[in-house]
């Protein structure tokens, strides 16, 4: 399954966050990582199911999970 990066509204609380992830779950989704320095975390989800979590209110980005380089 593609892996993805979930970053939450800024004004979203603990238990927004928290919804988000359950709902993520619910959907068939894996969460592997869980970031502390953003209201986000990175989850394993099925292509087919990524546009539910686009549109789910305490969402602000879902971007693809990629490699960074620096120069």
């Amino acid at each position: 399954m593609p892996s993805y990066i979930v970053t939450c509204k800024q004004d979203a609380s603990d238990e927004d966050v928290q919804a988000v992830k359950q709902h993520s779950i619910d959907q068939g989704g894996k969460i592997s990582h869980e970031y502390s320095l953003i209201k986000g975390f990175a989850v394993e989800f099925p292509d087919s199911v990524v546009n539910t979590l686009e549109s789910h209110p305490h969402v602000e980005n879902v971007e693809a999970d990629s490699e960074v380089k620096t120069q």
